[in-house]
């Protein structure tokens, strides 16, 4: 009996060696660790497109820029296409940032009708659509993010009465096609009507630039010049359009005694608030709005909630909207704004 059981324990033991020298082996031919989980697969990153309209105003550089900083930042993969003011080309970008497949379009529409066409298109491919800054009219896009462009209208308008509040005005709007030069017209209109009413403000001209061309605003303010008109003051749709108009106004030794108005806070208009040839920018932080449209995107592509509960009619449908009020900015008011903001730098605007 002692025999047996010896022999019995005797071959449990052997078992037992040759079990475990199987597990150690096919541990080490796997080379894989006992109890290691292996690593899991890397998460897909989110992909967001960016089309913008133009990046002739400086402006939309900066835009571009901080947008794709942001989309970085957040982990996203981003594309940026320019469409250089081309209807078709926007359109064909577009097409190729969804080919790409982008979950979220930021979209600054070159023209505020035909873009719907892209809008359309975006949708039906399952991309969601953020107009920025440009609102894209009859299409119904998921968001709308922007300035408030009518308090930009009125602030320059202000600006001007306060400085000039008698005399003869030009105004030289952005483009036509573009909803922000509408928006803005409503703003200042606002605040012209009772002056004009009252016979203390005439309004000279009032000209939309195509394109928003700096070109085009210095010819108008020039033909005007060549006819003998007597200007007090400018109002023009952004600094690029400001800049034409003093370029113009200083063929006549008339720069710095014409009161000029713009927007975007670009460099050379800080440098001609400093220089006293231009009157005040209205300063919209840009940072701020590029933040939110791609945190938005990635709720989006995420199918999480907005949380925006104001909407404005883009002609045929209510879209949500979020805007970010604008800055008066003169020469007083300069340091503690745009520069503090880091938005310009101060040895290039005192330089």
């Amino acid at each position: 009996m002692r025999l047996k059981k010896d022999y019995f324990i005797y071959i449990v033991l052997v078992i037992l060696i040759t079990l475990t020298g199987f597990n150690v082996y096919g541990v080490w031919w796997n080379n894989t660790p006992p109890n290691v989980a292996k690593p899991q697969t890397e998460k897909p990153k989110i992909k967001i497109g960016i089309s913008l309209g133009t990046l002739k105003e400086e402006r939309w550089v900066h835009d571009r820029d901080i947008l794709e900083a942001k989309a970085k930042e957040a982990g996203a993969e981003v594309y940026v296409q320019n469409a250089n003011n081309d209807d078709t080309d926007q359109l064909d970008q577009v097409k190729y940032l969804i080919d790409k497949g982008i979950k979220v379009l930021i979209l600054v529409p070159n023209d505020m009708e035909k873009a719907a066409e892209i809008v359309q298109m975006a949708h039906k491919a399952g991309v969601k659509v953020i107009s920025y800054d440009r609102l894209v009219l009859n299409a119904g896009v998921d968001l709308y993010l922007s300035f408030d462009n009518r308090e930009i209208g009125r602030l320059m308008a202000k600006a001007i009465l306060a400085a000039q509040p008698t005399g003869n005005y030009v105004i030289l709007n952005g483009a036509a096609n573009d909803n922000n030069s509408l928006q803005i017209k409503d703003g200042y209109d606002s605040v012209f009507s009772q002056s004009e009413k009252e016979g203390k403000i005439k309004i000279l001209t009032e000209y939309f630039t195509p394109d928003w061309l700096a070109e085009s605003a210095y010819k108008k303010i020039d033909n005007l010049l060549q006819a003998n008109k007597n200007i007090q003051a400018v109002l023009a749709g952004d600094d690029s359009l400001a800049g034409a108009a003093i370029e113009a106004l200083s063929e006549y030794r008339l720069a710095g005694k014409v009161e000029v108005v713009g927007q975007d806070a670009d460099l050379a208009a800080c440098r001609r608030l400093v220089q006293g040839t231009q009157l005040m920018t209205v300063y919209k932080p840009i940072d701020k709005l590029a933040a939110l449209a791609i945190r938005m995107a990635l709720k989006m592509a995420n199918n999480q909630s907005l949380g925006v509960y104001d909407k404005v009619s883009d002609g045929k449908y209510l879209v949500p909207y979020q805007y970010i009020t604008p800055i008066a900015v003169n020469r007083s008011n300069l340091d503690d704004t745009v520069l503090k903001d880091g938005y310009q730098n101060r040895e290039d605007v005192y330089r």
